[in-house]
């Protein structure tokens, strides 16, 4: 067994990178790495049909991520894109391909229709990070090709009862239990709606990070356990916890918790499909294998280019979001997987579908490539200044809402800015959503939390946590691997504002400077001093005092300067006032 994991981590190590590298997608690296240690080439692997199973966790936790990102009223806005491009791309795409096995081909009919909506689903995965790749993911053709992969999400549970419904044997469930599937529905949305929230509320106070990562992984692997024992998806179960939770303040925290196994299960999920494909069929029948793989992603790009040119897109757009959706699905396996189960569909037929989607998805990345390389890149890409997919994105990220954080906050949100607010206690957080502003929970210091939370798509971010040592940390995180982010930090003294200085922020607030100053104001004016000598000695004192800061920070390694630099400050300030002073007798 340990030999295995071995073997995984090592063929995913070296074929991932060299993929990536040559720009055909981690993907098709995940396919070939199992292509090679399966049993079709160096045989390292006993049973990929067992390794098969267990990897669909990494589909199931796809779903619960997918869920996550769309929230009930996102999902509303959607809806007429999700309908008509969707339902039309699978439809169509599925009807045709139905008609020429059946009709053509003189297929059954029911193995015909399951292979058909098998092949008309694209692969999520896929498509999703190719567009993200391309830089479309965030425009309007990218909000388009997200409608039909999200209709297809949405059409695999049903698909799944439809191969239930047309296999020749009774599945094993009982028919006096029909309840299941309802309760079992209902259930999971009281859940979600009444008792998550209060529950990941307690476990962040008392459970610890790791202990969030365990009911993160309980959360999602419960609802399918559930689903299935209820005779639905387990992939149902996943997506709809995963939607339940899109407006819970833990949203971003649990995303960030799950990523990791998601990226490892999906990837094992890939690799178990390139060791089950059957290439000994491509041998057999070279023909048939290939003409039915590009007359696949053929029909598929030509229905999505049609579709969405009625949709008003010009050609060259359509060309481009119809190659990247052109390649069968992740679920087209599952399905397989199940007729065969089901005594729908022969070893053989399943197989040579199974080879067909995972050529496709082999071919999608070249040719995407070939487009690029042929066309002008630029008329593949929708304008810059269309509306985005979230039209609420933030600008700003403050990390750390406290009283700090929420004067910032309150500001940005009367001049119209959206943000997105980070905090680590949950109690705090539920206080400060009570007057409508939007608060997550998060821990700030995981590069992971901010990546989900969208730092990679804001302009400021605005570091304002209680911890100092966190605070430079993140910092110089920022720094390293955001450049362009602008950094307003806040610091707590003077040895703070300094380190904040040296870790790059752009701008460091002291905490308490300003208050004071305005102390300080006030109190000459009770004193007997004008209004103007007040406010014209306080800001003499606070361009003195950054201006020694400054200093101080260009020689922050050297203790002995430091000091020095401070002493020499004090006198000078001393010199001024003074100074001040004699001006204001001789007057």
């Amino acid at each position: 067994m340990m030999e295995s994991v071995v073997y995984f981590l090592l063929a995913a190590a070296l074929a991932v990178p060299l993929f990536k590298k040559l720009g055909l997608g981690a993907i098709l690296g995940y396919l070939a790495a199992g292509v090679i240690i399966g049993p079709q080439v160096l045989g390292l692997i006993d049973d990929p049909e067992k390794v098969l199973h267990f990897s669909e966790i990494g589909v199931i936790l796809l779903l619960f991520v997918i869920g996550l990102e769309l929230e009930p009223a996102k999902l509303w806005a959607m809806r007429a894109q999700v309908l008509l491009l969707g339902s039309g791309q699978l439809f169509i795409t599925a009807g045709i391909i139905y008609g020429v096995l059946a009709f053509l081909f003189e297929m059954n009919s029911n193995a015909a229709l399951v292979i058909a909506l098998a092949l008309g689903l694209s692969s999520t995965a896929f498509a999703i990070q190719l567009m993200a790749d391309k830089g479309i993911l965030g425009n309007e053709d990218g909000r388009r090709g997200f409608s039909m992969l999200l209709f297809q999400d949405l059409a695999v549970v049903p698909i799944l009862f439809a191969v239930q419904a047309l296999a020749p044997i009774e599945p094993d469930t009982d028919p006096g239990q029909w309840w299941l599937a309802p309760a079992a529905i209902l259930g999971l949305i009281v859940f979600a709606r009444f008792l998550i929230n209060p529950a990941l509320h307690f476990l962040s106070r008392y459970g610890g990070r790791e202990i969030m990562t365990v009911v993160a992984l309980l959360i999602v692997l419960g609802a399918a356990v559930v689903m299935e024992h209820a005779n639905l998806s387990m992939g149902l179960g996943a997506f709809m916890a995963g939607m339940m939770l899109a407006n819970s303040s833990f949203r971003h925290q649990l995303e960030a918790d799950v990523e990791p196994f998601k990226g490892l299960s999906l990837g094992l999920f890939f690799i178990s499909i390139g060791m089950t494909l059957n290439f000994g069929l491509l041998v057999d029948s070279p023909l048939t294998v290939m003409f039915g793989t590009l007359g696949l992603m053929s029909l598929k790009a030509l229905v999505i280019i049609c579709l969405v040119m009625l949709a008003g897109v010009p050609f060259p757009r359509g060309l481009m979001l119809g190659l990247m959706l052109c390649q069968g699905g992740e679920f087209g396996f599952v399905i397989m997987a199940q007729a065969m189960d089901l005594r729908l569909l022969g070893e053989g037929t399943a197989g040579m579908v199974n080879l067909m989607i995972g050529i496709s998805m082999a071919l999608t990345a070249p040719a995407v490539l070939w487009f690029e390389k042929f066309t002008d890149k630029q008329i593949a890409k929708a304008p810059e200044n269309i509306e985005k997919f979230d039209s609420s994105e933030s600008e700003a990220l403050i990390l750390g809402f406290g009283r700090f954080g929420q004067v910032t906050g309150r500001i940005l949100a009367a001049n119209q800015i959206h943000f997105t607010a980070l905090d680590k206690n949950a109690e705090h957080i539920e206080f400060v959503k009570k007057f409508g502003n939007q608060v997550y929970y998060g821990d700030a210091s995981r590069a992971e939390v901010l990546e989900a939370a969208g730092i990679s798509k804001v302009r400021t971010v605005i570091v304002a946590i209680d911890d100092p040592k966190m605070s430079q940390a993140i910092v110089e995180f920022i720094v390293h691997h955001y450049p362009k982010i602008t950094i307003i930090a806040r610091a707590h003294n003077r040895n703070d504002y300094l380190a904040l200085k040296a870790a790059g922020a752009h701008s460091v607030i002291r905490e308490l400077f300003a208050g004071a100053l305005e102390a300080a104001t006030e109190a000459l004016h009770a004193l007997g001093y004008s209004d103007g000598q007040a406010m014209q000695k306080a800001e003499t004192f606070k361009q003195h005092d950054e201006s020694l800061l400054n200093k101080q920070a260009k020689v922050l390694g050297d203790s002995e300067k430091v000091i020095e630099i401070g002493r020499q400050g004090r006198e000078e300030l001393e010199a001024i006032f003074q100074q001040d002073q004699r001006v204001a007798n001789r007057s």
